[in-house]
């Protein structure tokens, strides 16, 4: 199944409100209470310090978010930069996170409903339904389909609930102001608890600012993300930090802290005080408002993240689907929407609550571990349009008060959290590995220097990257004459991985020629015959084919384009008549210079396709593993004979050498042939002349070295008279080694 798109139909104003309108919800509503019954007047302050650890975050969000606006926002980022694995912890906690919190917010809304509207409980049977969780049932069934039906009509109503409820905010703070007392918020630090109750009030509080990441989960959504996003994600933080100051000193300064603390509906009475029962009703009307925008926004997001992992093959891909006439993942919502109906039932509201936050809290700090991973392994597609600032600084800091607040929620919340990373990892290595086949950033930076990697960070990367995906054998088709024997072995190789041959087509078009008017213009008739017979032959060997015609300024060079863009894990090509400028290896000379092989490569000089007695010489080199794996292909597929050539001026240490490497790469029943000279070509043509094929790997000495002085590779298949297979395993090459080869 190929990528599906979602509609760019949110405008900065929705990005922003989506934002705003989650967090605007229980950090006023609901938490003044017990905030000041710890703290006092340093609530306040805890409110404050809880906004500045999320701008942290913030910052590094706009940054990946610039840089990749995808569907999955904080998910999305960590699986791209940490790999799957991480990525899988990520995707879940978030997934599980936004659907606590939504069920939270859903339940705050029965709650604020049931204190004007009387509304009886349900009994069924055995089971009391409270009315709080009926109404709560009831509004979260109406927002997962408003969800549902499309996001442009989730944006129009968001923007209408926050600026309503900005609107109360104001009017409720400039009548706290006119009665305000500043006086009564001396002393600010509570004299028998001095600032100790500040952090542990911070973790309390901290459920109030989740709702910023959420504007990166739709970020392939918004207009103009480079501009939008940013501003929406950074804003949204600012503003509620912002509203949350001015209410709570507000409501401290005009009003006895104990009418405050332990009080659930606090700016509710403080309103009733200040106002009368007009403003009572405004603040109750307010809460509602605030309840219902938090759910509508994290069921917007959260299902965009469970779109993102069925995307990245993390759970089932099924979950892609694009309804027709909405254009939303119209599978990840309902099924999000029934784990929200769910823990509505299940659990109580300071549950919800408290879990939502400890697994965001661990997303969090893995997106600011993200965003370094992708500074120091800077891949050439990173270009962010926004940069965090005072960079390594922000991001570390980030990482560590995330984490750190962890530890101030109780130890059952902290041992749910730990439990879903449990669930989560074990999925990825049960489920997901052998079906995932993106490699995160760090992955591919730490196994492209194993050199200058510890050991142990080599194997753990070995250990958990992904191995799942359908293997994609693509054969560039040129000439009619080997187009059979290419498909042939491409299929052989296809069939024993359960895989795909992709045959494609490079039609040159002259330099002065529009890529477009060829395409207009051109006539294919002699590419779709060409590539016509090799969908003919791979389908006798029951091997699935894709077919593809691409037009290009270039040649050969755009064989390494194509195995990019069609996520080759290895490439069938015909040996070239000039060898492509660097004789010995499959790259050109120039491409050889300028980067590695997006693949592995197999060159094939055919002489006619016969299997039956295959030649490996080795001396152990990089490229001879995949010698190897070839063969031993071969030999499942056709029953060929094989022989492993080893030469050697020391005969014994020769034959130890050849029994090890024939038992480490599946080949100990092959014939093992140690030829005692100095002169490796002429044993490989001497044993060559029985074989029907020779595997060959690609020549280790540097480009200068090869146009000065030639190649054993070169000098080989000009001398034998059987088909030749130079085979060159993708991995990463210095300059110095492409130069002069290695020591």
């Amino acid at each position: 199944m190929s990528d599906e798109e979602l509609a760019k139909d949110l405008g900065p104003l929705a990005a922003l409100t989506i934002g705003v309108g989650t967090m605007i919800g229980a950090g006023i509503f609901v938490l003044p209470g017990p905030a000041v019954a710890q703290a006092g007047p340093l609530a306040a302050g805890a409110f404050v310090l809880g906004g500045a650890i999320a701008l942290l975050t913030a910052l590094s969000a706009s940054e990946l978010g610039t840089a990749m606006p995808k569907s999955g926002g904080a998910y999305y980022y960590v699986n791209h930069a940490l790999g799957p694995l991480f990525g899988s912890i990520a995707g879940w906690a978030n997934w599980m996170g936004l659907a606590f919190a939504s069920a939270f917010y859903m339940t705050g809304f029965g709650q604020y409903v049931t204190t004007f509207l009387p509304v009886p409980d349900l009994s069924l049977g055995f089971v009391t339904i409270s009315a709080v969780k009926l109404v709560a049932l009831a509004g979260g069934a109406l927002f997962v389909f408003v969800n549902y039906v499309g996001a442009k009509e989730t944006g129009k109503l968001q923007n209408y609930i926050v600026v309503t409820l900005v609107g109360i905010l104001a009017v409720f703070t400039a009548f706290g102001a006119m009665n305000a007392d500043l006086s009564s918020l001396r002393p600010i630090v509570p004299p028998d608890k001095g600032v100790s109750p500040l952090l542990p009030v911070t973790g309390l509080v901290f459920v109030s600012y989740l709702g910023f990441v959420q504007i990166t989960s739709v970020a392939e959504e918004i207009q103009e993300p480079g501009k939008n996003l940013p501003r929406a994600v950074i804003g949204s933080v600012l503003i509620v930090m912002t509203v949350y100051a001015l209410v709570l000193v507000t409501v401290l300064a005009a009003v006895p802290n104990s009418l405050v603390a332990n009080n659930d509906t606090a700016v509710v009475d403080v309103a009733r005080m200040l106002i009368g029962p007009i403003g009572a009703a405004a603040m109750l009307f307010g809460g509602l408002l605030a309840t219902a925008s938090s759910a509508n926004a994290s069921i917007l997001a959260s299902s965009r993240i469970n779109f993102a992992m069925g995307r990245d093959q993390i759970v089932s891909t099924e979950l892609n689907e694009i309804h027709p006439r909405f254009g939303t993942p119209y599978r990840s919502i309902a099924i999000t929407g029934g784990l929200i109906l769910a823990f509505i039932l299940l659990a109580d509201v300071e549950t919800l609550g408290t879990a939502g936050s400890v697994l965001h809290l661990i997303i969090y700090s893995l997106l600011n571990i993200a965003l370094i991973v992708m500074r120091v392994a800077d891949p050439e597609e990173y270009n962010p349009d926004y940069k965090v600032p005072f960079y390594p600084f922000t991001p570390i800091i980030g990482a560590i008060t995330s984490f750190a607040l962890i530890r101030f929620f109780d130890i059952e919340i902290i041992t749910l959290a730990v439990g879903f990373v449990v669930f989560a990892a074990v999925w990825y290595l049960g489920y997901a590995r052998n079906r995932a086949t993106k490699q995160g950033i760090l992955g591919q930076y730490i196994l492209s220097r194993p050199e200058e990697m510890p050991d142990s960070a080599v194997s753990a990367a070995t250990s958990v990257q992904p191995d799942g995906g359908q293997y994609r054998v693509m054969v560039p088709l040129a000439n009619p004459a080997n187009e059979t024997d290419l498909i042939t072995l491409a299929s052989a190789l296809a069939k024993s991985r359960d895989g795909t041959v992709v045959a494609v087509h490079i039609e040159q078009v002259p330099d002065q020629t529009a890529l477009e008017s060829a395409r207009e213009r051109g006539d294919f008739e002699e590419a779709n015959r060409l590539l016509e017979r090799a969908r003919e032959d791979a389908e006798t060997f029951d091997v699935p084919i894709e077919t593809h015609t691409i037009l290009s300024h270039r040649s050969f060079e755009e064989v390494f384009d194509a195995a990019r863009t069609y996520d080759a894990d290895i490439a069938v090509m015909g040996w070239g008549p000039d060898s492509h400028g660097a004789p010995g290896r499959a790259e050109s000379a120039i491409d050889e210079l300028a980067s590695s092989l997006p693949c592995d490569f197999l060159v094939l000089k055919d002489r006619g396709f016969d299997p039956s007695h295959v030649l490996v010489p080795t001396a152990g080199g990089p490229d001879s593993d995949l010698s190897a794996a070839v063969a031993v292909t071969l030999r499942e597929q056709y029953d060929s004979t094989v022989s492993l050539l080893h030469v050697t001026d020391n005969k014994a240490e020769g034959e130890q050498f050849l029994t090890e490497w024939a038992e480490s790469h599946g080949l100990s029943d092959a014939e093992l042939i140690v030829e005692q000279s100095v002169n490796v070509e002429e044993g490989i043509e001497r044993h060559a002349r029985d074989a029907t094929m020779l595997i060959i790997g690609a020549t280790e000495r540097g480009l200068l070295s090869r146009l000065v002085r030639g190649t054993l590779v070169l000098d080989v298949v000009n001398k034998v008279d059987c088909s030749v297979l130079l085979a060159e395993q993708t991995r990463s090459r210095s300059l110095k080694e492409r130069l002069f080869g290695r020591n």
